[in-house]
């Protein structure tokens, strides 16, 4: 079966509330056949929190949430989902996490078999093949940035274009980008918050309300 994924730049567009802005293309990407969400929500420290607030939004789009951190086996869980939800927070937090608990083999061969995966943010980033497009603080020490490779490009979620009236002497997210491609040769979309991309095996869409720019090693930023 064709991998199918939603990708979203982030969890909360400026005067919404928690996945308000993404509730109509999650509830259309898992339909009515999925009735149980696993959460992933590894990428905060209050897991129990996160859970909380993750499983009532999805109860209001109809979905039943269990959430890893409160399963005996978080792989076993994830080798028995329905679907996945993988939040965000800090992206090094999150991919520790997913190395230490083994979840990374399973999450990409059930992925690979045809489970929906929704990704917000870092759940986003960890979908790509490496963590070396995220803007977060690497406040854990990883075993290596190698992510799920769920797609063959990297993402950079919460794209902010340059601002000519700034005065900020520090490098723009696009001048970040021209360095990652200084050193690597995978395209890298630059998602906008209110932005999500729509996979469904070898086809992505992009859906959502404010584009995204695509960077290409050697070739000028595209906008789309």
């Amino acid at each position: 079966m064709p991998a199918r994924l939603l990708l979203i730049s982030s969890s909360t567009l400026h005067g919404s509330g928690y996945l308000d802005h993404a509730a109509p293309e999650i509830r259309d990407f898992l339909g009515p056949d999925v009735r149980r969400v696993l959460f992933v929500p590894f990428a905060l420290r209050d897991v129990a929190g996160y859970a909380r607030q993750a499983r009532e939004r999805f109860a209001s789009m109809g979905y039943a949430l269990e959430s890893a951190h409160e399963t005996p086996n978080p792989a076993d869980a994830a080798n028995q989902a329905e679907a996945m939800f993988v939040g965000g927070g800090n992206t090094f937090r999150l991919l520790d996490n997913l190395q230490r608990l083994g979840l990374l083999p399973v999450i990409r061969r059930r992925v690979e078999r045809g489970m929906p995966y929704v990704g917000s943010s870092a759940g986003s980033n960890v979908a790509c093949p490496t963590l070396k497009t995220t803007k977060d603080m690497p406040i854990v020490e990883l075993r290596s940035f190698a992510a799920l490779g769920l797609v063959d490009f990297q993402i950079s979620p919460h794209f902010l274009d340059p601002d000519p009236a700034s005065t900020h002497m520090g490098e723009t997210q696009e001048e970040r980008i021209v360095q990652y491609l200084e050193e690597n040769d995978r395209p890298v979309a630059g998602l906008r918050e209110g932005a999500m991309l729509s996979v469904e095996g070898d086809t992505v869409l992009l859906k959502g309300s404010s584009g995204m720019r695509v960077f290409r090693r050697g070739h000028e930023p595209v906008e789309v």
